[in-house]
């Protein structure tokens, strides 16, 4: 293999290696890879900003296609209807997303100071800044973020409650730069340098959030018992018509189970039934009054279903939601609260180019007659006799800072977050595993303890420093309930109060390191 191939090898491998850091298989050396990307990308060559360019696109394609490889899970569960797009769409995605990376390295290339050092923190600043793009362009797709790649709820995760997701990403790729000393054989002062700050930095990471973590309290004495469900029914099952009876049974078996004290919510997941839930709730209907007899008086079921609405114009419109239903003490059941999902996954809930694309033969995987509609802002739930949440649906729990605006509209702070999901359709691949790990650290982000039910796992109570309630969840597979008593709030965190403001201050740090007179040098080279 002669150099160029090398070059291509090096760079692949430095993206695939921090990918396999990230859950569930966790081999943070892994993160080594960015220090492996930062020698590349120093590489002498004729035309240096494309090639840099090239080199961070490449690392991006390793990166991403090992960590959304779980994308080919969706288009199989109708493998004769979907299966043809499954390659297209990892493919796609890799390809496209590696655009950031490739992106980050033309600009740290361009600005390249002299200094190793400085060249550490410009290296993150580039990549993070593209991180942070990649999360809000289009319609954004922050998986698994640099600084997601510490497991949730261990010491380093917190200080995502400080500087965020993003903010993180910063930090973890200005330490794990250091490391290109030792890629790059420097001489021993580069190399024992380089580890000393490593050490320092690691150190740092794990002191601070350890003592963070030994503030945390138990849950109060008086505090809601949430009973999360999992019943275990797979995408393929799960579709099948005549299937809706036996789906039902199963999550009504579960809701009823006894437990050590009653649970004051049920919570179903993410469109648990293969049904319209207007149909399922009308006058009369057998499922109407099972449910009814299900709860048992002040209950409330918080459900995840597909509704349907109707827009400006009578058009039928369908809703991924998450209902409110409560078992009043008269003994009917009430709807006491909708929330609508906000944030869609593109392709797979609509299509973002609409009609252009049912016109070459695609549709997004939803099981409807019609692409899901966005709901409103997303907006904090109120309901009788329970602390005010935050609803997150499945996609929605990917995105830093995305309850801030909820904070803004309902003019207060909710006490815990819900997130449903189905993350039935990633099958067992790792994406139940990372869509999990992405989850807890909005508790961070937040301050504020995470419900999550799924219908095939991962199922589990967090607290606010995003650590599984007991040590107990349930895992892919399992079938089950989780009682858990709603765990404390905390004030507010830094992060939930200025947002991403620590992570531009970073990037503007990073910019400045690059030199007034290293500015003009880099133009002159390119």
């Amino acid at each position: 293999m002669g150099l160029r191939g090398r070059e291509r090898l090096f760079c692949l491998l430095a993206g695939a290696m921090p990918a396999l850091a990230f859950p569930p298989f966790g081999i943070l050396p892994g993160l080594a890879g960015f220090g492996l990307l930062l020698s590349q990308l120093d590489r002498d060559d004729p035309k240096p900003r494309w090639a840099a360019f090239r080199r961070g696109w490449l690392a991006g394609l390793g990166y991403f296609g090992v960590s959304t490889c779980w994308v080919v899970e969706p288009f199989l569960v109708d493998a004769r209807t979907y299966a043809w797009m499954a390659p297209f769409a990892l493919v796609l995605m890799a390809t496209g997303l590696a655009v950031f990376w490739g992106l980050a390295g033309l600009i740290y290339r361009t600005f390249r100071p002299n200094a190793a050092w400085r060249r550490c923190l410009v290296f993150a600043g580039a990549l993070a800044g593209m991180e942070w793009l990649r999360g809000h362009v289009f319609t954004g797709f922050p998986w698994d973020l640099p600084g997601e790649v510490w497991k949730s709820g261990t010491a380093p995760s917190q200080l995502a409650s400080v500087i965020g997701a993003y903010g993180l990403t910063f930090v973890t790729l200005a330490l794990a730069a250091c490391s290109a000393a030792f890629w790059d054989r420097k001489d021993r002062g580069d190399r024992i340098w380089a580890g000393l700050v490593i050490l320092a930095g690691l150190a740092g990471l794990y002191g601070w959030g350890s003592l963070r973590l030994a503030e945390a309290r138990p849950p109060e004495v008086t505090a809601p018992v949430i009973r999360l469900v999992q019943a275990n029914i797979d995408q393929k099952t799960k579709w099948r018509a005549e299937n809706l009876d036996m789906i039902f049974a199963t999550y009504l078996d579960l809701t009823t189970r006894p437990g050590a004290r009653t649970p004051d919510v049920v919570v179903w997941p993410e469109g648990a039934l293969p049904a319209v839930i207007d149909d399922l709730l009308q006058p009369g209907s057998p499922y109407l009054s099972r449910l009814t007899l299900a709860l048992k008086p002040g209950q409330t079921l918080m459900m995840g279903a597909n509704r349907a609405g109707y827009g400006p114009e009578g058009q039928t419109l369908y809703f991924n939601s998450l209902v409110a239903l409560r078992r009043e003490v008269t003994g009917e059941l009430s709807l006491s609260g909708v929330y609508d999902k906000h944030r869609l996954v593109p392709f797979g809930e609509f299509l973002p180019l609409g009609r252009l694309a049912g016109q070459v033969g695609l549709r997004s995987l939803v099981h409807m007659p019609e692409d899901f509609t966005p709901g409103p802002s997303p907006k904090i739930m109120t309901l009788p006799g329970l602390p005010a949440l935050q609803p997150l649906i499945c996609y929605e729990a990917l995105f830093p800072g995305f309850m801030a605006e909820a904070r803004a509209l309902g003019g207060h702070r909710p006490d815990w977050i819900l997130n449903v999901s189905n993350d039935a359709w990633f099958g067992s691949t790792s994406g139940p595993w990372q869509h999990l790990n992405m989850a807890g650290y909005r508790a961070i982000e937040e301050g504020l303890p995470l419900a999550r039910a799924t219908p095939t796992g991962v199922t589990v109570m967090l607290d606010a420093y995003g650590r599984a309630v007991g040590g107990h969840r349930l895992g892919l597979g399992s079938l089950g309930i989780i009682d858990a008593p709603l765990p404390r709030a905390l004030g507010p965190t830094p992060y939930s109060r200025w947002g991403d403001r620590f992570l531009f201050l970073m990037l503007i740090g990073s910019a400045l390191l690059a030199g007034y007179k290293d500015f003009f040098i880099g133009l002159r080279k390119a």
